[in-house]
């Protein structure tokens, strides 16, 4: 049985691994994060193939399954012609899609890899927040038309990239899941260096990496014009909630919208929510869907 002592010991213990890491500048992914690196690197590669990455997602039967599942979804194939080969699959929903639905398959397995049924909880609602927020941008993006919807929907999943590694990690320090609230309270404390760092460390976009970092100022305008606008407006508009702010007891939706948007901004967005409301829900199904 784990006791308090040993939490105070392993959690000083993280806290040192995590900021060596940082200080080095030396990320160490855990091994739930190895399909999306994969599938990162070969994206990036001018040199590879659609055929090169169909092989890397025909591997991981999982990813495969999510592949064709969003191929044929209505939102990418409004003309339903059945799509069954994986490299047209990969062709269809892009690069940006599959970084996603490989984040989906390394949050389904840091689900299944926690011990304790809270901590598996903490992992299923964090991949539920993270592509909540993540539908919201891609649909705002769309109804707005403003970017790229694909970027929004990455740039979306990258909101939590830094409570993701914070919470794979954690799978060495066993004491840590006996006191949640004590947890998430240091998961809230190291989320943004720890988030930079990975973003960082992904060779991400500098516009995503800037509009993932500037959504956490709490400030935006409407319309909103940048791609930190539309990612900051699907923060707000997530109805599934952070599992770590949620055990901390911050639930601020409603002043926020009143502090950053004002009494006609607030109308405005409230308007965008029911016409963008299909297209995040689809979105949502598709990368949900196991």
């Amino acid at each position: 049985m784990q006791t308090m002592e040993d939490f105070e010991q392993q959690i000083k213990a993280f806290a040192a691994d995590i900021d060596t890491e940082l200080k080095g500048g030396q990320i160490n992914f855990p091994t739930v994060f190895d399909l999306s690196l994969r599938i990162k690197r070969l994206a990036d590669d001018p040199n590879s193939s659609l055929n090169e990455l169909a092989a890397v997602v025909r591997a991981e039967p999982l990813l495969s399954a999510k592949v064709l599942r969003m191929a044929n979804s209505l939102l990418l194939n409004p003309y339903q012609k059945e799509i069954t080969n994986l490299s047209a699959a990969v062709s269809r929903i892009g690069s940006s899609t599959l970084r996603c639905l490989a984040f989906a398959v390394a949050a389904d397995q840091l689900e299944r890899d926690h011990r304790s049924r809270q901590m598996r909880l903490v992992a299923s609602g964090l991949w539920m927040h993270s592509i909540d927020v993540a539908s919201w941008a891609y649909a705002f993006s769309r109804h707005l038309e403003r970017g790229n919807a694909d970027t929004a929907l990455l740039s979306g999943l990258m909101v939590s990239i830094g409570q993701f590694y914070l919470l794979a990690k954690a799978t060495d320090y066993p004491a840590l899941e006996g006191e949640l609230v004590h947890f998430a309270e240091f998961v809230m404390l190291w989320d943004e260096p720890v988030k930079r760092a990975v973003l960082e460390a992904f060779e991400l976009p500098e516009e995503i990496v800037d509009a993932v970092e500037i959504c956490a100022d709490g400030s935006t305008e409407w319309p909103p014009r940048e791609l930190s606008d539309i990612i900051f407006l699907a923060t707000l508009a997530a109805e599934t909630p952070n599992p770590f702010a949620d055990l901390l007891g911050i639930r601020n939706r409603p002043e926020m919208l009143d502090a950053c948007l004002g009494a006609a901004g607030r109308v405005e967005f409230e308007s965008l929510l029911e016409a963008a409301r299909l297209t995040r829900q689809q979105m949502l199904t598709a990368v949900s869907a196991s």
